[in-house]
C-alpha cells in the first residue's frame, strides 16, 4: 500500500514522504492515528501545494536559521553528568540533554530530533554533535561533558 506520511514516523520516513507499508500497518494504524493518507491522485495534489507552502517556509526562515548557526558554532556548550573516578558517566549524553542545554545557555529553541549524536557519548570530555535546522546549512555544535 502506498500512503503519505503527514508526520515524521521513525523507520518509515519523514514528513510528506511517499513510502510503501504492508497494508495492515497502514490501514490498521497509520491512517487511523493521522500519520499517514493513501497515496492517490487528488492527495498527491494537495501535498504539492502543502510542500509548496513549507517550502516557502522554510526559505523565509533561513535568516533567523543563519543566525542560530552563527551563535551554535561560536559556542561550547557544558553538560554535567555524574561520572566515575575513570571518567565512565553513569548512563549517557542524548540529543535531549543537547537541546536542553542549548536552550539553558544560548536561549535557542532547537527540537531534539533535528540533533544528531555522531558519537555516543559515554565517557567525560569533548564532542561534537550535528544540528539540521535547514536543509542548506551544515551546523556542528562542540559540547564538553563534565563532572557534577
Amino acid at each position: 500500500m502506498e500512503i503519505i506520511l503527514l508526520k515524521d514516523v521513525e523507520k518509515v520516513g519523514a514528513k510528506l514522504d511517499v513510502v510503501t507499508v504492508k497494508d495492515g500497518y497502514g490501514r490498521n494504524y497509520l491512517i487511523p492515528q493521522k500519520l499517514a493518507m493513501i497515496a492517490n491522485a487528488s492527495n498527491m495534489a494537495k501535498i504539492e501545494e502543502i510542500k509548496a507552502k513549507e517550502a516557502a517556509a522554510m526559505a523565509a526562515r533561513l535568516d533567523e536559521f543563519k543566525v542560530m548557526t552563527e551563535k551554535i558554532h561560536a559556542a561550547k556548550l557544558k553538560i554535567g553528568a555524574k561520572a566515575g573516578t575513570s571518567g565512565k558517566i553513569f548512563g549517557s549524553v542524548t540529543n535531549v540533554q543537547l537541546a536542553a542545554a542549548l536552550n539553558e545557555q544560548l536561549g535557542l529553541e532547537v527540537e531534539r530530533r533535528l540533533i544528531v549524536m555522531t558519537e555516543e557519548v559515554k565517557e567525560l570530555g569533548e564532542y561534537t554533535a550535528k544540528v539540521n535546522l535547514h536543509p542548506e546549512l551544515d551546523t556542528t555544535v562542540k559540547f564538553e561533558v563534565i563532572s557534577e
